[in-house]
């Protein structure tokens, strides 16, 4: 091994105190309590889209966390447990297909976004924003924030909020969305605009839960 490489756990170690980086540089302009805020399922042609607010205790270690789209779903079911049981506070929220129809997926992530923070139980002094867009049309972040671009694998708490959000979109799309509507296989593609899903549209027609808005190709060749 050359000096100075890392392997195995002691590599993952050193990559989540690599991912503090962002939240030092705050705390270091005084802002004491900083929350990492992400989303998750704006893509899908059917559900809400999620989004997430953690405030992790500082320089926590959590082994292996990344954003969430690097990871395998064993191991991001593990790193939702380590992350609600060790944050210092979480919330996830989200905004439905419908609003998401009514306001466009822009100014739906921005709702879903502003609603995990506001459900958080302590105010943070600042909020790190993943992306480069704190707004749409008709809808801002209201909270103290900052965006930080490809912030899921920058910083640790956007990584965890990361985690929470595609987490929780996966569960609903499997636990409900299939649930209720078998016919559609949400379970496996979790909404996305499979070859599967489409042609599922193609013999069922859209149900309740598709976004009508993201559907508007597919009903043009019908």
């Amino acid at each position: 091994m050359l000096p100075g490489s890392t392997t195995g756990p002691d590599r993952e170690e050193r990559r989540t105190m690599d991912l503090w980086t962002p939240e030092r540089e705050q705390w270091n302009k005084g802002f004491a309590v900083l929350c990492g805020v992400d989303e998750a399922g704006a893509g899908p042609l059917a559900g809400p889209v999620y989004a997430a607010a953690v405030i992790l205790p500082r320089e926590m270690e959590i082994p292996g966390l990344n954003d969430s789209k690097k990871l395998t779903e064993t191991k991001r079911e593990a790193l939702y447990g380590l992350v609600t049981a060790q944050a210092e506070a979480w919330s996830v929220a989200f905004a439905t297909a419908e609003e998401i129809d009514e306001l466009d997926i822009l100014n739906a992530r921005m709702l879903a976004m502003q609603r995990a923070i506001g459900g958080l139980p302590a105010r943070p002094d600042l909020c790190l924003i993943d992306g480069n867009r704190d707004h749409g049309s008709r809808v801002s972040i209201e909270a103290p924030h900052v965006t930080l671009v490809g912030g899921d694998g920058k910083s640790a708490s956007i990584a965890a909020a990361s985690i929470l959000a595609k987490v929780s979109r996966d569960r609903y799309a499997v636990q409900e969305l299939d649930a209720r509507y078998p016919q559609y296989g949400f379970a496996r593609h979790k909404g996305y605009g499979t070859k599967a899903h489409y042609a599922a549209l193609d013999e069922y027609g859209p149900c309740p839960a598709h976004r009508r808005t993201f559907l508007k190709k597919w009903e043009a060749r019908r």
